[in-house]
């Protein structure tokens, strides 16, 4: 089906924040008196959801915000480190060329995202929900189905972590799966969602299925979205939660 509203997830979804986490974890731990995680470990990792990382990591509930107000702190210091997966910008073009509204829910800070999208496909979003505790997504798309009066039918929410699929489902919503963040592929294939995309150019034929592209559309590298949606991306490493 076509959709109105697609709600993106940050980290992992929209961004490669993969290395820059890996080189924050020893910090991390170290200042929480967690267990050093390694990164054969973290591969491990991508089988599980967030609760159970939290218990195989052995993190008692009341540190989880103090953990994710810290690691926002260290985003936005650091925040010119972070970039989009490739061809990003140019979906989030094509979408909003196709008439659907955007906006991103993320645990991240505003400023972070922005940052990382840039002026020009900051300008395709419509609303911002961040700064979203580690389970508060839920909430969130409820707050942007109020803000964008879209009905729940025609809305679907993308992300790459089960964390997000169970707040979908939590808001009633659709949820669309990417191959290319945290979680495993298979993983969050076996929660049935409504659309799984192995490539970033996969999403808008998806979302918005049109047989007609606008030619004034042009990348940044100066490709048509016509030559990208038809030819593969590099794929980029893995993000982080």
């Amino acid at each position: 089906m076509r959709y109105q509203l697609a709600i993106f997830d940050f980290d992992g979804t929209l961004a490669d924040t993969f290395s820059w986490f890996i080189r924050q974890v020893d910090g991390v731990a170290n200042r929480f008196g967690l267990h050093p995680v390694d990164l054969a470990e973290l591969e491990q990792m991508r089988d599980l959801s967030a609760r159970q990382v939290i218990e195989k990591l052995g993190i008692p509930a009341w540190k989880i915000p103090l953990i994710a107000r810290h690691v926002r702190k260290l985003a936005r210091s650091e925040d010119d480190q972070i970039r989009l997966f490739a061809g990003i910008e140019q979906v989030l073009a094509c979408l909003a060329d196709r008439g659907v509204r955007l906006a991103i829910v993320s645990s991240n800070a505003e400023q972070v995202v922005r940052r990382a999208l840039g002026t020009s496909a900051t300008s395709h979003v419509d609303f911002f929900a961040c700064g979203a505790s580690l389970f508060g997504k839920s909430g969130m798309f409820r707050k942007v189905l109020r803000r964008m009066h879209v009905p729940h039918a025609e809305t679907i929410c993308i992300g790459d972590e089960i964390r997000d699929a169970e707040a979908a489902r939590a808001a009633g919503l659709a949820f669309g799966a990417v191959a290319w963040g945290f979680n495993h592929p298979d993983v969050l294939k076996a929660l049935k969602p409504e659309a799984f995309f192995d490539r970033v150019e996969d999403i808008p034929q998806v979302i918005a299925p049109s047989p007609r592209l606008r030619p004034a559309l042009v990348s940044s590298r100066g490709e048509s979205m016509a030559a990208l949606l038809g030819a593969p991306l590099q794929r980029s490493s893995r993000s982080a939660v």
